[in-house]
Order: structure tokens, then sequence, then C-alpha cells
């Protein structure tokens, strides 16, 4: 899980000299929005570019109008990095683990056997449900969007179903379990940030992410019977003659998904059982698939091209190792330097006060909690950052308005941690590109619950159903939107 070290700078901490005003923090925020529109949207260069630019405009502001020092503005790079570091940890053994996982046959054995059970009409809600219960069971969306939603896109190619509402379905399955599960380290830092009970944390989420998945679900359901009769006349059965023809699929080559999964639901976390699915991924490939040692472990750097005899096969199977993994490294530092830069010179504490001194009711509290987790996963470009700096900026707010601590953990998970992977510098939008290879303006309109998670906690908040007074805490009643 993230540090819990970190705390971010609020408005009452900067000193009046260096504390931003409004139009200084405007200033970098624009320009974030400027560069990567026209050098990403416009320009179509890859988001390194204006990253950089990005950088070099918040730090100018820091330093020259601002007035900080550089050891200011490298402290607050550092902790960003180190805040993230998990996020970058997880991306390198993430990009061993698929390669080494085809190699071993796990994820052709997946895709194998998912080719025989599923259909068009009932692949994607069947997807979104089990990435909900895998994810729920593990803590963890990544681990299983970078394996299991790995083998269901192979598994939703061969039938039909295009890679983006795969995609889509994955992320609203595993986001959804994640959030609901105790193991997850978001769902136990929204909690701790906000100095709320785990479990009461989990159960304020309840209603909210079940209606938001279960409305995807059947989005899902609605797309799958458009989606049927795709399939393209024997392209099953020649994609498993390719896998059953390169690969011995017996039933040992699930050995990597037992040892990482049953490490997962031990409650190992998330990097060592990945670590744990990588040598156990290199072991299937040598005992199972008769790979040499040297070969085996060149794979875990280099990555897979497998020569299947179908195009499509070898398209899917592609993997790149840890050596793959630069461009996409390189993207996800970027991103977490201009995140530290724009809290550490306190741009982000200046509009957190901003967008709290407009707040005149309970439930305008709990949308301004939503809506500054997700302006704070656009600017950071981490869901930890996210659910940390509003969670402890505006916990005092939750005091004045007597309400339960719950309320805000709520708000800004609900918010924060499914809507990352929408922003394609963001570390977890980065990472779901990179792992599906499918990018995320491809995905965006078929990920469905990272719009209905939030649109759900306004919805509820507007209705009075996600605010609790404190004094009311034992009783079942919500307050009214009005109070």
């Amino acid at each position: 899980m993230a540090s819990l070290d970190f705390e971010p700078l609020t408005y009452g901490e900067l000193k009046p000299e260096r504390r931003p005003t409004l139009a200084q923090a405007l200033v970098p925020v624009l320009g974030v929005i400027v560069f990567l529109g026209i050098g990403s949207g416009y320009l179509k260069l890859a988001p390194h570019g204006p990253l950089l630019w990005s950088i070099v405009l918040t730090g100018l502001v820091g330093y020259y109008w601002i007035g900080l020092s550089w050891d200011d503005l490298y402290d607050g790079i550092a902790d960003s990095l180190l805040m993230g570091l998990q996020a970058i940890l997880i991306l390198f053994t993430i990009y061993a683990l698929i390669a080494t996982w085809v190699s071993s046959g796990t994820i052709p054995g997946l895709m194998y056997y998912g080719l025989s059970i599923l259909t068009p009409e009932v692949f994607l809600p069947a997807t979104a449900i089990l990435a909900a219960v895998v994810a729920f069971s593990i803590g963890s969306s990544w681990t299983t969007a970078g394996t299991l939603g790995v083998a269901f896109i192979g598994i939703g190619s061969g039938l039909g179903i295009p890679e983006p509402m795969t995609a889509g379905a994955i992320l609203s399955g595993a986001y959804a379990g994640d959030k609901q599960s105790p193991l997850s380290d978001t769902t136990n830092l929204a909690a701790a940030v906000t100095n709320t009970d785990l479990y009461d944390h989990i159960r304020a989420m309840r209603t909210g992410t079940a209606l938001a998945l279960g409305i995807s679900v059947v989005l899902y359901a609605l797309l799958g019977l458009r989606a049927g009769g795709a399939i393209p006349q024997g392209q099953v059965a020649e994609i498993q003659g390719a896998l059953a023809g390169t690969y011995n699929l017996s039933p040992l080559v699930f050995l990597p998904l037992v040892v990482t999964f049953g490490l997962a639901l031990y409650g190992y976390p998330a990097l060592p059982s990945l670590v744990a699915g990588v040598f156990a991924g290199v072991f299937t490939t040598i005992a199972v698939q008769g790979v040499a040692f040297t070969a085996a472990w060149g794979v875990f750097l280099n990555g897979t091209a497998p020569e299947t005899g179908t195009q499509l096969v070898n398209d899917l199977l592609a993997a790149g190792g840890i050596a793959g993994s630069a461009w996409t490294i390189a993207v996800v530092v970027a991103a977490l330097s201009l995140g530290g830069l724009l809290e550490g010179i306190g741009v982000l504490a200046v509009l957190a006060h901003y967008l709290a001194q407009g707040v005149r009711s309970a439930t305008g509290l709990v949308v301004s909690s939503g809506i500054s987790a997700i302006l704070v996963n656009l600017f950071s470009a981490q869901q930890y950052m996210a659910i940390v700096v509003p969670g402890m900026t505006l916990r005092n707010l939750y005091d004045e308005y007597d309400l339960e601590s719950s309320d805000l953990s709520r708000a800004v998970e609900a918010a924060g941690t499914p809507t990352g992977a929408l922003i394609p510098w963001h570390a977890g939008g980065v990472y779901m590109a990179s792992v599906f290879g499918v990018s995320t303006m491809a995905y965006f309109p078929f990920y469905f619950f990272a719009f209905l998670s939030p649109l759900i906690l306004f919805a509820m908040a507007l209705t009075g159903h996600a605010t609790t007074r404190k004094d009311a805490a034992d009783a079942p009643t919500a307050t009214s939107a009005d109070d």
C-alpha cells in the first residue's frame, strides 16, 4: 500500500510569502491542459514531450514567480515518485509476468478453454462479473487486469468482440471489485486518510458500487447482443488449433495462475504475489513447454514473439518483457514528477481551498469532494494522490458540517479510484492501455463504471443518501439534501 507518511500541503500550512495566488495556481494548470491538448490531442505526439513541457512550465512558475528553491521543487518530485514507486515496480513486474505467462502456456491455455466456454452474447457481462469477483478476492484491479484481463482480451478477439469493449468490461469489473475489497490498497488508504473504520468505509460504498456495476453489466449484455454472430467462419477453431499446435496445454500451465492468486488470497501484497507469478511462469516454461533455462529467462527480459501460424494469435500473444516497459515507465515517471511539482508548489492546495470556499451545504461538500478527487487525478496522474489530497484537505470541513468521515472516504474513492484509468497520462491509464494493447481513448466510451461511480455518488448526495450526520450514525435515516 502507498505510504501514509506523506501528508499533502494544506492552504493553511503554506507560508504567505510562498503561497500561490489563484492566478498563479491556474497558470501551470492551464499550461498542462494546453500542452497535453495540443501536443497529444492535435499534434498526435506521445505524451512524453507535452508532459516535459508542463514540468518545465510548472518548475519555472514555482522558482521565478512563487520564489521556491530548487530543493523545494525537487522534494515535491521526490515525494510523488516515492508514493508512486509501487505502481512503477508493478509495471516492471507485469511486463515480465505477461511475457512469462505467454511462454509458459498460461495465457494461451486460458484463451483456448475460454473460447470453448464463452459465447459473444454472454462474454462481456461475464467478463465484468468475473473480473469483479477476482479483484474483490485478491484486492487488486491492476493484478486482475494484468493477468486475467490479458487473457480476456484474447478470448474476446477470438469471439469477434472489439478489444476496446472487452477492455472496458474488464476495467468496470476490476475497479468495482477492488473498491469493495478489504485487501485493496486504495480502499485501505481512503479509510486511513479520512480516519474512517475500514469496514464502515466499505459499507458506505456498497450501494453505489453495486448500482454502478449492475448498470454496467446490463449495458455490456446489450453490447453483447449486438456483437453476437460476428465471429468469422471457422475463426475459433483456427485460433484453438494454432494455440494447441504451439503450446503444451496440459493443466500444469495454470500453475502460475494458482501461485499468484493463491498468494494474493492468502494476504500477500500485489507486488510479491506478482513476482512469485513471474518465477512460476519461468518454471512452467521450462518444465512444461521444454524451453531451456537461459531462453526462459530471456523471455522474462526481452519478451516473446510466438509463431503459431495464425497472425491474429501472434499479435495477441506478442509481449515485450521488462525491456518493453521503457515507453510506459517513462510516461509514468514524467506524470508523477509533474503531479509532485503541482503539489509541492502549492497548486493543488490552493485549488482545493478555493473549491472548499464554494461549499454551502452538506450536499455541496460531498459533490466537491468527488470533483476534487477527479481534478487531482487529472493533474497528479496517480490515484493515491487523488485520495490523499482531498481526503486530508477536506476532512475538517466534514467535522464542521457534523458529517460522518465515511461520507468523505466514499466520495474520494468513488470518484478518485476508477476515473484514473480514463486519463491517458495517468499511471492507471498508461498501465491499462499498455497491458491491454488498447489506447485509453479507444476503451474510454466502454468503461462504464468510471462514469457511473461518480455520477451515482453525486445523485446520492443530491437525494440525501450520501450525507450522514454523526449524531444519526446509529439510525438508518440519511439527512436531507437541504440540510
